[in-house]
């Protein structure tokens, strides 16, 4: 089968090598759709984020591996014993290894686990014709979810999870700093969630216009405009700032215009130590939380998909095949900044 296979930074090669074979309680599934995430970015241009050196834990594997955890398609091959899903289901894929005996596990917080990974980095995943899964990371779609919606609950469920574990509440103003993909789909989110105001800060005119139609009621182009001054004289400040972008230029913007008991919630990765001015948070008593990815939200971001709450389609801006993913795909999205979510036909 064809795959995209991780080497070395910058060393990522599609290549013919063998079909995986479904060992005991295991689900194969033919992929249709991927999408390629920040950190799949990460991984091809630093190597960041990849199992390197020794074997992870859970998955037993370490680079060389098939990259991609963004992804959806049609379960082919089922082991015995296991009877959640059935050839020909369609599906979408969450990601995470979980070990299930970990403190954090037994308590339902398996995003929290010992073992923490991800197919695609800590082993092999989607940007394949074929991938063998575990039960759990398996999800049902409707036949009104289609297979490129599929592709986008896992990074939608970043999103989701990020608000729901907000502190926004219905009919609040709400920055979202940075508008790439994740920041995209926290737009969309905290729109569900009722924000009545929605300030997207970006510096791509491009992103900035998507942000608009995806639900941003204002935007701000922080490279044309100061958007501190902007949010406190206009807006006096924010309830909720939702930090996506993993620049210490954010995060100090951020903590800037939220107002007095607010939050800054940040989802984003650094790839650096940041600072904060603590002291200016403690006085305004201003609450800084994180999102680790996401966990029990796949089931109800495939609902609110199939219901037309959450309109993902929008932040796709891009596809190609999987022969042209380096050049069309990360190369695309180190270079052009306009691009959001690019995916991948399989």
């Amino acid at each position: 089968m064809r795959a995209l296979v991780w080497y070395g930074t910058k060393d990522v090669r599609v290549e013919t090598i063998n079909e995986p074979v479904v060992t005991n309680g295991k689900v194969k599934v033919k992929v249709k759709a991927a999408g390629i995430c920040g950190s799949d970015l990460h991984a091809y241009a630093h190597g960041i984020g990849i199992q390197v050196g020794t074997p992870h834990p859970l998955s037993g594997k370490m680079a060389p591996l098939t990259m991609g955890h963004e992804f959806a398609g049609e379960v082919v091959e089922v082991s015995e014993g296991v009877t959640s899903v059935k050839v020909g289901d369609r599906v979408a894929i969450e990601p995470m290894y979980q070990c299930g005996a970990c403190d954090n596990c037994k308590k339902g917080n398996y995003h929290l686990c010992e073992g923490f990974g991800f197919i695609g980095l800590n082993g092999d995943g989607g940007f394949a014709d074929y991938v063998v899964v575990d039960p759990y990371m398996v999800h049902k779609l409707p036949d009104n979810v289609s297979f490129e919606e599929g592709a986008l609950v896992e990074p939608t469920a970043v999103a989701v999870y990020a608000v729901k574990e907000s502190k926004q509440k219905i009919g609040d103003t709400v920055a979202v700093f940075g508008v790439g993909p994740i920041g995209l789909l926290t737009v969309i989110a905290a729109k569900a969630a009722g924000a009545a105001r929605i300030i997207a800060i970006d510096i791509s005119p491009e992103r900035l216009a998507l942000a608009k139609e995806v639900g941003a009621t204002h935007i701000i182009n922080s490279l044309e405009e100061n958007c501190v001054s902007i949010i406190l004289s206009e807006y006096g400040g924010v309830d909720v700032a939702y930090e996506v972008a993993g620049v210490q230029a954010t995060l100090t913007s951020a903590a800037s215009v939220v107002k007095k008991g607010g939050e800054i919630r940040v989802i984003s990765l650094f790839s650096a130590p940041a600072e904060i001015d603590l002291f200016s948070l403690i006085v305004r008593e201003i609450s800084i939380t994180t999102s680790c990815a996401y966990h029990h939200v796949f089931p109800e971001v495939i609902s609110m998909i199939e219901n037309g709450v959450l309109d993902v389609q929008k932040v796709i801006t891009a596809k190609t095949t999987l022969e042209n993913i380096v050049e069309d795909g990360f190369e695309k999205l180190v270079s052009d900044k306009s691009q959001a979510k690019i995916l991948i036909e399989i």
